[in-house]
């Protein structure tokens, strides 16, 4: 049996206050032994415009993460962090960044880097109304799993979530468990939050980790849903954050019941590609 655990934050653009939360969530993940910690999405800085300035201290954050893990020895998924180059190195030159997440193991070492897919070019009807992404990100285009004593985890990244062929191909690679490191909008998340991370889990048999942002952001120019989550294979919600601001919480993951779930219902064997 492996304990899971899940942070919700508030996040503001104050680098060194949002360390000392992060630093503060791994402490109660241990106090609860737990295996893994997964942290929400622009859970370093979250503030409009910071983009290409907190992509050029990537490598620094990173190492820092990986400190971080080292001394609690624990895994961790890194929320996301902006990156100012692709995997292979190459470096974005279109003024744009990359969306990044990442998994550290408790050796204090980066074992899997996910590069967002997926970006958020909507309207919302909120404060800020239109959200464009690509204006400031590059999408990613490769998938990403993390290789674990405890199972395979699959990194997604919160708009991720609305497409099912995503979490499906992951499961189909081998995952386990499924992270999703949020920043929903208030009104989005209310409407949609919960039942994307639970069909997500029915989709995939997977366990899907819902780290999210909650309340306001860079001078109450964002609002953000929260309600960070975990959600059983079988699609039951297992823990759920019911109050504002930094909170973790914390589900059993028994990797043999999750084997039994597939079993009966072989959803991978059944599944057929249809073309109409």
């Amino acid at each position: 049996m492996t304990i899971l655990a899940v942070a919700q934050m508030n996040s503001q653009n104050d680098v060194e206050k949002n360390f000392v939360d992060i630093e503060h969530c791994l402490k109660q993940a241990k106090k609860a032994n737990a295996t893994l910690c997964v942290f929400p999405e622009n859970f370093i800085c979250f503030a409009a415009g910071q983009q290409i300035k907190m992509a050029e201290r990537f490598d620094e954050f990173k190492q820092r993460l990986e400190q971080l893990c080292f001394q609690y020895q624990i895994w961790m998924v890194a929320g996301t962090l902006a990156c100012p180059y692709r995997p292979n190195g190459d470096k974005v030159t279109d003024g744009r960044v990359r969306t990044v997440s990442l998994c550290i193991s408790p050796e204090g070492k980066t074992v899997a880097r996910y590069d967002k897919i997926h970006l958020f070019d909507v309207m919302v009807s909120d404060g800020i109304g239109q959200y464009q992404e690509s204006a400031s990100f590059e999408a990613g285009d490769e998938l990403a799993i993390a290789k674990t004593p405890f199972g395979n985890i699959g990194l997604m990244v919160c708009y991720d979530l609305r497409f099912p062929e995503l979490a499906v191909k992951l499961r189909q690679k081998g995952a386990n468990l499924l992270t999703a490191p949020s920043a929903f909008t208030f009104n989005t998340g209310q409407q949609h939050w919960q039942i994307l991370l639970q069909a997500r889990a029915i989709d995939s048999q997977c366990h899907i980790l819902g780290a999210a942002q909650q309340g306001w952001h860079s001078e109450r120019k964002r609002q953000t849903w929260g309600h960070a989550m975990i959600t059983h294979s079988s699609g039951k919600i297992l823990a759920e954050c019911q109050e504002e601001g930094l909170q973790l919480i914390t589900a059993d993951f028994d990797l043999a019941e999750q084997e039994k779930i597939r079993q009966a219902m072989p959803l991978i064997q059944h599944r057929r590609l249809l073309q109409f």
